[in-house]
């Protein structure tokens, strides 16, 4: 049962990963389209909101607070970073479910890369966000890692945990 279990959280974590990626690919196309300043008004108008009810809303002075540190350069850094990051983890998803055994030793290493990247954000710029990312991308890792050593594919982890599930249902 434990088996059947990571493997429902490794589907579920791919599946996370295709859709984190998908806003990624959307996220980091807008900012190559809108500057700092709109960037500043947006979140402005997203937090003015809740700001009027609790001036001391932790999370809507945060976005402002950030919004308020961005220049021209770190827009279009952040645009890069957001394109190329979802379109690495578009790639791993689409080539995990299209694929081979051989595609996750590929994918291991570019989530590691990303890890060691966000390993370096963490140490100069610490954020919860890059927490919570390094964390699931780590977990991603060691399930994708577990996937490849137990020799299966995808597609096969993904039959078999669609019938345990729904054949527990139906025990149920």
């Amino acid at each position: 049962m434990k088996d059947r279990i990571l493997d429902l959280v490794f589907l579920v974590g791919v599946l996370f990963k295709g859709i984190d990626g998908v806003g990624e690919l959307l996220g980091g196309a807008i900012l190559l389209f809108i500057g700092p300043a709109q960037l500043k008004g947006m979140a402005n108008a997203v937090t003015a909101h809740e700001l009027s009810q609790d001036p001391d809303d932790t999370i809507a002075n945060f976005i402002r607070h950030e919004a308020a540190h961005l220049d021209s350069n770190s827009v279009v850094f952040l645009a890069i970073y957001l394109l190329l990051h979802g379109i690495v983890k578009l790639a791993i998803v689409i080539a995990l479910l299209v694929g081979s055994k051989r595609v996750y030793p590929w994918a291991i290493a570019a989530l590691i890369a990303f890890v060691l990247f966000q390993l370096y954000e963490l140490i100069t710029a610490p954020s919860i966000g890059f927490v919570l990312l390094t964390v699931f991308d780590l977990v991603i890792i060691w399930l994708t890692w577990r996937e490849w050593r137990r020799d299966r594919e995808l597609r096969d982890t993904w039959r078999g945990t669609v019938d345990w599930v729904f054949r527990r249902r139906v025990a149920s």
